[in-house]
């Protein structure tokens, strides 16, 4: 896998800092790439970092203004609308968890949506990372300047979690072991991928719920 994305790009440094930009592969996979390929560990982890945390502006100013022009397009209206809902259930979902860990604490709203966005971030787990976060901070109505901190800084969390990660796995084993944990990383967002569709399908518009 490493051998093939390096002759595919031709570069790869190029192709660390493309990698990290994709949803679900995000820094994980693309450090993964990295060290497999040789880059240095500080070299892997900045360019994946840089990568897969400047697409967090897009998402933030974009989403939105994207979903509601997909809502205004007949034939894909209601996928847009579950898709919105998906967002918002999520999001729901992060302040909620933040509103019991800290219900005996003083935490002001923003900060307990700040925290909850930077948790989703900073732990590296399937379905987790800086396009999720930044959609979940966007339904949760944070302020642009309110993103920054949660997202640099779970995302560099993240980032740290997965270099120690690799070098442990290319210790312990060979750095062979960096290509086939790649091939899982690569089928794990497949299988993500169809599951988030799966998802999003199953989630009832209000028209649907009114029915």
């Amino acid at each position: 896998m490493v051998d093939f994305i390096s002759s595919l790009i031709g570069n790869e440094y190029l192709a660390t800092l493309i990698m990290s930009l994709f949803p679900l592969i995000e820094l994980k996979g693309s450090i993964v790439y990295a060290r497999g390929a040789g880059i240095d560990f500080f070299s892997a982890l900045i360019l994946s970092y840089i990568g897969s945390t400047i697409v967090f502006i897009l998402i933030y100013f974009l989403l939105k203004p994207i979903l509601k022009l997909l809502k205004k397009i007949k034939f894909i209206s209601q996928l847009a609308q579950k898709a919105e809902k998906y967002c918002e259930e999520k999001a729901k979902d992060a302040i909620d968890n933040q509103r019991k860990k800290g219900k005996n604490k003083n935490f002001s709203e923003t900060l307990l949506k700040q925290l909850g966005v930077f948790v989703f971030v900073a732990i590296p787990l399937p379905m987790t990372g800086v396009w999720t976060g930044t959609a979940i901070a966007v339904f949760l109505d944070l302020k642009f300047k309110d993103v920054i901190l949660p997202i640099t800084l779970g995302n560099l969390v993240a980032g740290v979690l997965i270099s120690l990660l690799a070098e442990l796995c290319k210790a312990v084993w060979t750095i062979a072991a960096l290509d086939y944990i790649l091939y899982a990383l690569f089928f794990l967002a497949i299988i993500l991928l169809f599951v988030l569709i799966i998802k999003v399908l199953k989630q009832k518009t209000k028209g649907e719920e009114e029915k």
